[in-house]
């Protein structure tokens, strides 16, 4: 990701995919502090450069529940995840099979 942001600018499309695996892979070796604030960046990012509802946007943010939820910080994640299934449904439809993965995560 630091190579990425120095040969291309933070909000390029392949710096913020590098950020967003840089976040997964954080979480999974439990280094979630560092984790969500990767995953709140990420989502902030490309919220601005590719909106609310463009899937990689939702994507980070369903990175940044799953790493509420490993933290136990379960009502901030189940208020995202509730968000989520909302986006999806209206841009992917409610039978999408990440929509339905969503929908997993709450329960």
């Amino acid at each position: 990701m630091t190579l990425r942001e120095k040969v291309s600018e933070k909000e390029h499309l392949l710096t913020l995919v590098s950020a967003n695996n840089l976040s997964q892979a954080l979480s999974s070796q439990g280094k979630y502090a560092e984790a969500e604030k990767i995953a709140r960046e990420t989502w902030a990012l490309r919220e601005k450069v590719i909106g609310k509802e463009h899937p990689d946007t939702l994507t980070s943010i369903n990175n940044l529940g799953l790493v509420l939820y490993k933290q136990g910080k379960y009502i901030e994640a189940e208020k995202i995840f509730r968000e989520i299934l909302v986006l999806r449904e209206k841009v992917l439809g409610k039978n999408h099979p990440v929509t339905l993965a969503t929908m997993n995560n709450l329960s």
